[in-house]
């Protein structure tokens, strides 16, 4: 890990997305159907997989993603980018779920709360991946 100010922002939301890997652990077929759902907006040939398979998919890669948030040894970089495909992806999905935002396309409706919070897991994985190391000479 490059920097000190790394450590909230692997923190956060390393843990968060570990447990809601965690979470999902053991989804039953309906739950992970609706889930597989969502993500086919995005990624098409998700629906290929049976529900319950991608549910356990879902969730070891949820558990992954979090857990290298979490390791010091990976370069924020490398973390920073994957939390960009991950965030990027849910909130392709936000936009492309009928319901998610208000008449604009925008701001999100009462239902698309849950999803469009997601955001700040974005603003992260840009910051992670545009850091630069100071130079020595230089002050920030």
């Amino acid at each position: 890990m490059r920097g000190m100010s790394h450590i909230p922002l692997r923190l956060t939301t390393g843990a968060f997305i570990l447990n809601a890997g965690h979470g999902k652990r053991h989804l039953d077929k309906d739950s992970a159907a609706w889930l597989q759902a969502m993500a086919a907006r995005v990624i098409p040939p998700v629906t290929r997989l049976e529900p319950q398979t991608f549910g356990k998919v879902l969730s070891y890669s949820e558990m992954a993603l979090g857990a290298s948030l979490l390791a010091p040894f990976l370069p924020s970089r490398l973390v920073g980018v994957g939390l960009g495909i991950f965030s990027g992806s849910l909130l392709t999905m936000y936009r492309r779920t009928p319901g998610m935002t208000e008449a604009d396309g925008i701001r999100p409706s009462q239902q698309g709360t849950a999803l469009a919070k997601d955001v700040w897991m974005f603003g992260i994985a840009v910051a992670l991946v545009l850091d630069r190391k100071a130079r020595s000479g230089n002050t920030r």
